[in-house]
């Protein structure tokens, strides 16, 4: 087996199955021989059953490819990094590409993508350029989050204006990639043992290719593989994801910094929700204000 598609689902049903039929189209026509295996995190609008009752149309149209569609059923919501574990323990490829349900692959983007780490032995990650759904260019790959990089991202919209996040135009050695759409070679995965399970979302893919490069593994942007990304599709409100990059920076500074490092990240996260508290409360903004309370309350 050549390659191995993972993907989690979380009451994504709609964006999931857009996101399979855009994977089978755009391999329809590529010789390779490839799996998906879906991991359910325990959804509850009959995801899984919609994929069995299609699964043997895809697998009819791709005989060639010996395709194969598998899928996992959690009982609950088990993250999104200990449920990609899960499924690279069955996956037979030689090569893993993880996937997001809000992803949809544009023309022959997985090819292409397998085709580039496959041809450059020494790269060990890499991912596509993506773009949001009005096809404008999303930024998906950046630096590590040290302290000036984290000040830009939290007070100077480092994400907009391309300082902590960008997308370029050429093939590129880069930090970081999008977990969204991911691509790494199984022995190198496994060698770093996989996504940090303590991590329930967000950082996942940062805190891998941090560890990676610490061993000398390469990461490549590679811009020719191109896809769609919807971007926080799969989050319940606007609060959530906030709360999730407060939780993801404190982990990744616990675990990979020096506690000076760590006490001058917390100062930021707290100034950052004291500052947008206060724009809440005058603005009238009861999302602000709970949202910023809870990150203050999470820094501790």
């Amino acid at each position: 087996m050549e390659l191995s598609i993972i993907i989690v689902n979380y009451n994504t049903k709609n964006l999931l199955l857009k996101c399979l039929n855009s994977i089978t189209s755009s391999l329809k026509d590529a010789k390779l021989v490839y799996e998906i295996i879906i991991i359910d995190n325990g959804s509850k609008d009959e995801s899984v059953q919609q994929i069995k009752d299609q699964s043997a149309s895809w697998q009819t149209k791709n005989k060639s490819h010996e395709e194969k569609i598998k899928i996992i059923q959690n009982q609950k919501n088990a993250g999104f990094g200990k449920a990609n574990n899960q499924g690279v323990k069955i996956a037979k490829g030689e090569y893993l590409l993880f996937l997001n349900t809000d992803i949809e692959v544009l023309d022959d983007g997985v090819w292409k993508l397998f085709q580039f780490i496959k041809n450059n032995s020494s790269v060990s990650a890499a991912g596509g350029k993506l773009y949001n759904e009005d096809q404008s260019e999303q930024f998906s790959c950046g630096s590590f989050f040290d302290l000036p990089v984290v000040f830009a991202s939290l007070f100077l919209k480092g994400d907009k204006i391309g300082l902590t996040r960008y997308s370029p135009v050429e093939e590129r050695k880069v930090d970081w990639v999008s977990g969204s759409c991911l691509i790494v070679r199984k022995k190198d995965f496994q060698e770093l043992t996989g996504f940090d399970e303590r991590i329930f979302m967000y950082m996942e893919e940062v805190d891998l290719l941090f560890r990676a490069k610490k061993k000398g593994y390469l990461t490549y942007f590679y811009p020719e593989a191109k896809f769609i990304h919807l971007g926080a599709a799969t989050s319940k409100n606007l609060t959530d994801p906030i709360l999730n990059i407060y939780e993801g920076f404190l982990y990744f500074y616990k675990k990979h910094k020096s506690k000076n490092e760590l006490i001058i990240l917390k100062i930021m996260l707290k100034l950052k929700a004291k500052i947008s508290y206060f724009i809440g409360t005058i603005s009238k903004s009861s999302y602000l204000t709970q949202t910023y309370a809870k990150a203050y309350k999470l820094v501790g």
